[in-house]
């Protein structure tokens, strides 16, 4: 029968400080710190316990867009089984990357050389997802205790540990205080014998025997009797009885006092710590700590690790083809209609003319039934994918039209967008990744009392609901055709993004704070603490460096005020205001020498600022300086202007004045003056048999594909 048993490896500093916590009663918690670095996530470590896990990840770097550099693994690793794991991964094409080298020497060095055209961010995640570069482990706390196995939590051990060093520390005590006393004992049966020269008398220089000679030295000593620390033994009179002639000549009563003194005083000290066990103890671990410390720095980084899609970071490897004729799909059918790049662990939703659709694995080869009108890939949790449709119930029914989206699907299992009726038939679908909602133009069949044949539906005037929901009637009569009139933009409006600081990444989560409502086109700026600063998409993939400054929806027009040292100025102190002209590039606004140093970074408009200035040793000057006044908005490559020609002691940004706001004036404008009568537009069938010519049908005529965008798009 075996006993498994994992407990993981802790800092030196922090059971020192969880020691002294336990000792005075405080909370404490213990992580573990494992000597290749890395970082862990510890949300579910459950304090060590059986049944807690531990996610531990490497310490991944961007050298640049084309390189990845590791310099910390994770625990129970090495840099050869980590290699391995991600040849792993690349092989099976879950990766992309060209080459792998292994530079490590003294520390940890693994490069990791990307394909053109990869996202570094991307493949940051795939390494996370698809490679040892992130695991986990089960701790297992089991220790023998009273001679029989226990699981206990990592605390439980600390605080029974700190009991058994405090009893021996309680035992060192008491023993070392009995070493002393037994010596002042000694000292002071020496002092009496040598003192009264009980050595000289008569009755025990003619003794007889020893047993006589020891029984005079009793007699003698009992007056002394009642001042003793314990009771004179004849093993005591004895060793009195050995001091040599030497020792008795060279006494000094001085130094025999100050030497009971002493002892006295180490006895005192003695007591008192062991009336003060717990500070005694806790000064103990103090001591260690300050001792050993230093040359125990915490190696592993505690932080929250956000939870990686593998279906959103794998590479797609794989292409997918479908053969329409015979209802099959796979990326096997190299010879049939290319679909989409995909990966082999993707779903994939297919929408059929009669309304019904499901979603199914990828597969090299997968019959899946004739009449396709979409197929692409599926996005588990997608509220932004909207699909656009017009069918008809039954064989002559209404014409309904729908916008829904799947945020959820059970795989293989077949549902319906229409109301399930027999003869259904699908006139117009597409799907819109951003929830665009295009305006189609709607043919009716001719009858001869219709009076308008043809007539426009936008789809932004349909509410998005849910995939099981009817859809609005759209027209009773018969449809001839349905084709597109004008792309649409999206009626979801921009979507809000978070940044969230405990695992430097983007979200739409509402995880951290708000950096405010993106639309295409907009960007993210990024301002480092070392002056640098560059724009970014707000794609959830992007990672951001740990000496991030600013972090801010990136607005063109706005100024920025930074007072710096320049080093080039006798490292005086300077004034610019500018406009961060950003791009994907980092660029600096502190200039090129390494050496300058930034006092203050602000976004505010036309601040004040407090400067207090060094004019002499010990005499200082006060400044309020307007900026706006001051110096005029340049470019960030400026020096900018100078403050003086002294150091600076104080520095703070001034609060703006608030305004008053003007008192509202009534708008006396007459309403009925400013509405405006609407201008119909004249259709008719000629007019709509012109415009036809122009547009782009909605089913593409050679793949009987329903798309809304053309590919060039």
């Amino acid at each position: 029968m075996g006993l498994s048993s994992k407990i993981l490896p802790h800092n030196f500093n922090e059971i020192c400080d969880a020691a002294v916590s336990y000792l005075h009663g405080e909370p404490f918690m213990l992580y573990p710190d494992f000597p290749t670095g890395g970082s862990i996530d510890v949300s579910k470590y459950n304090d060590g316990q059986r049944g807690g896990s531990l996610k531990i990840r490497a310490k991944i770097e961007k050298l640049d867009n084309k390189t990845l550099v590791i310099r910390e693994i994770p625990f129970s690793k090495t840099t050869t089984s980590l290699i391995d794991s991600i040849l792993k991964a690349i092989e099976k094409g879950k990766i992309k990357v060209r080459k792998v080298d292994d530079n490590t020497a003294a520390t940890a060095e693994i490069l990791i050389h990307l394909a053109p055209g990869v996202s570094s961010d991307k493949t940051l995640d795939a390494l996370y997802a698809f490679s040892d570069c992130e695991i986990s482990i089960s701790p297992n706390c089991c220790v023998i205790c009273n001679h029989r196995p226990e699981f206990l939590t990592v605390s439980d051990v600390l605080c029974r540990s700190v009991d058994r060093t405090k009893d021996l520390i309680r035992q060192e005590l008491e023993i070392r205080r009995a070493e002393l006393l037994e010596q002042l004992h000694f000292a002071s049966l020496e002092k009496i014998f040598i003192e009264e020269r009980i050595y000289k008398d008569r009755k025990f220089e003619q003794a007889p025997t020893m047993d006589a000679a020891c029984e005079h030295i009793d007699d003698r000593l009992t007056p002394y009797y009642p001042q003793m620390i314990r009771e004179v033994t004849k093993d005591d009179i004895l060793r009195l009885m050995e001091i040599k002639m030497q020792r008795i000549l060279k006494f000094n009563k001085d130094k025999a006092d100050d030497l009971m003194a002493r002892i006295r005083s180490e006895v005192e000290e003695i007591e008192r710590d062991l009336a003060n066990l717990v500070e005694v103890t806790a000064n103990w671990y103090l001591y260690l700590k300050e001792k050993y410390g230093a040359d125990h720095p915490r190696l592993t980084e505690i932080r929250n690790f956000d939870t990686i899609e593998a279906a959103k970071v794998v590479e797609a490897n794989e292409k997918l083809y479908i053969n329409r004729k015979e209802g099959f799909i796979g990326t096997a059918l190299r010879k049939d209609e290319f679909v989409c790049n995909c990966s082999d662990i993707d779903d994939i939703i297919i929408f059929y003319r009669d309304g019904k659709y499901k979603m199914v694995k990828v597969a090299e080869k997968l019959f899946v039934g004739k009449n396709i009108i979409h197929i692409a890939v599926y996005k588990k949790n997608d509220l932004r994918t909207t699909y656009n449709v017009v069918y008809r119930d039954g064989k002559h029914g209404f014409n309904y039209i729908k916008r829904f989206n799947v945020p959820t699907m059970t795989r293989e299992k077949v549902y319906d967008l229409t109301q399930g009726t027999p003869d259904t038939r699908i006139l117009y679908f597409t799907s819109n990744q951003n929830g665009e909602a295009e305006v189609i133009k709607v043919t009716l069949e001719p009858t001869p009392k219709l009076k308008k044949a043809f007539f426009d539906k936008d789809f932004s005037e349909v509410l998005v609901k849910g995939r099981a929901s009817r859809g609005n009637v759209l027209t009773k009569m018969a449809v001839h055709r349905i084709s597109l009139k004008s792309h649409g933009h999206s009626t979801l409006g921009g979507r809000k993004v978070w940044y969230d600081p405990d695992v430097n990444r983007l979200n739409y989560d509402e995880h951290g704070r708000l950096l405010g409502e993106f639309n295409e086109g907009d960007s993210i700026l990024v301002v480092l603490d070392n002056g640098e600063f560059y724009i970014t998409t707000f794609d959830v993939n992007n990672h951001f460096e740990d000496n991030i400054r600013r972090i801010e929806k990136y607005d063109k027009d706005k100024v920025w005020t930074a007072v710096l040292y320049d080093a080039d100025q006798n490292g005086y102190p300077y004034i610019k205001r500018f406009l961060m002209d950003a791009t994907k590039r980092k660029q600096s606004y502190m200039g090129e020498n390494p050496k300058n140093k930034q006092l203050l970074l602000t976004d505010q408009k036309e601040p004040s600022i407090r400067v207090v200035i060094e004019k002499a040793p010990g005499e200082t000057e006060e400044m309020v300086i307007d900026t706006a006044e001051f110096i005029a908005v340049k470019g960030f490559k400026a020096k900018g202007k100078r403050i003086a020609n002294a150091n600076v002691v104080e520095l703070e940004t001034l609060e703006p004045p608030v305004e008053e706001l003007p008192e509202p004036i009534e708008d006396e404008t007459d309403d009925e003056q400013a509405e405006t009568e609407p201008v119909d537009g004249a259709d008719s069938v000629q007019d709509a048999d012109e415009a036809e010519g122009t547009e782009r049908p909605a089913v593409d005529e050679k793949t009987g594909q329903f798309n809304l965008f053309p590919d060039d798009l």
